[in-house]
């Protein structure tokens, strides 16, 4: 067996784990879940419960997805929407958390993320069916609806309230990260040593490889990807990687990002890709987008107001930018 692999993420992000473990093994299995790809890694004592284990991971982020879903009209966010400028909706105690969070986001980001967002409802579409942009007075009306300060939340009666008819929440932005923590915290509480979990980009881990040394992720040069700037450990932390690489649409020769303003309505530009390190895949989730809607310089300034958040901006023209935390040379 080769004594080093390299995994590559989406949107530069590398992974590398060195060696082997007589005692333990790594288990590993690709899925499609909440829509996207997933990969789950575990250290275990045998292949046999190594599986087991992501089988139980499994059925947690499936749980995470029943809530969240916006398209399975049973869920709690679902009820939320429906009864948008109807009623208010009691929902878990769990949903509850995860918008107050969001809100707390939305605020610290000024709006540059907001689950709300989903108000705007496929004004923008990038599978291929669009045929032209949207005309100014359909953005500036899909965007009426938008803004995370609407959301009426009563603590006491944990109930969640759109108070236009018409507005919609989704948790696109942060719902893969938080589904990956969430997996990750269960599994810890089995006893599992550590592992990796891997949701299209976002991505959290904890403990170490079977050999016992640290996850390491690298930061790939975007003009040649196969080499890489600098690694960093990641322990008992996460990254989240947000890129403009593989959906957008292109009109009259501008290139239109699937990234939206919420605020403005507009796809975002001067942005090739963002990758958020934090302790939690849901912030760095959350981050990632806010710093492409923000731009490299806002965004860059906010996060490095942030204790334990770090982001690498990669713009337009393929140059690297960071926060004071991340300590690597450009070798460009």
């Amino acid at each position: 067996m080769r004594k080093a692999l390299i995994l590559f993420l989406s949107f530069g992000v590398i992974i590398m784990a060195f060696g082997q473990e007589k005692r333990l093994v790594s288990v590993k299995k690709a899925m499609k879940l909440m829509g996207t790809a997933f990969e789950i890694t575990v250290v275990a004592p045998s292949e046999e419960i190594g599986y087991i284990n992501i089988d139980e991971a499994v059925s947690e982020i499936t749980r995470i997805e029943e809530m969240i879903s916006s398209w399975n009209i049973d869920s709690e966010t679902s009820q939320i929407n429906k009864n948008a400028g109807v009623n208010p909706v009691k929902v878990s105690r769990e949903l509850f958390s995860l918008i107050e969070r969001a809100k707390k986001i939305s605020e610290i980001t000024e709006g540059a993320f907001d689950i709300t967002y989903a108000s705007m409802d496929k004004l923008w579409r990038f599978d291929g069916s669009m045929q032209r942009p949207p005309t100014e007075q359909q953005v500036q009306k899909s965007i009426g609806k938008v803004g995370y300060e609407k959301i009426i939340m009563d603590v006491e009666a944990q109930t969640v309230f759109l108070p236009e008819a018409g507005m919609k929440i989704g948790f696109g932005a942060i719902g893969k990260g938080y589904a990956a923590d969430r997996a990750k915290e269960f599994l810890m509480s089995k006893g599992v040593k550590g592992g990796l979990i891997n949701a299209s980009g976002d991505l959290t881990t904890w403990g170490t490889k079977a050999t016992g040394e640290k996850w390491m992720i690298g930061i790939a040069n975007p003009l040649s990807k196969d080499k890489v700037f600098s690694w960093l450990p990641v322990i008992e932390s996460s990254v989240a990687t947000s890129g403009n690489y593989e959906k957008y649409v292109v009109f009259r020769g501008q290139k239109y990002s699937h990234i939206i303003d919420p605020r403005t309505g507009y796809p975002t530009k001067g942005i090739s890709s963002v990758t958020v390190f934090a302790k939690y895949a849901e912030l760095c989730d959350a981050l990632a987008t806010a710093v492409f809607v923000m731009g490299k310089d806002s965004g860059i300034h906010m996060v490095n107001q942030i204790d334990g958040v770090e982001v690498v901006v990669i713009d337009s023209a393929n140059k690297i930018h960071k926060s004071s935390g991340i300590l690597f040379n450009n070798n460009q």
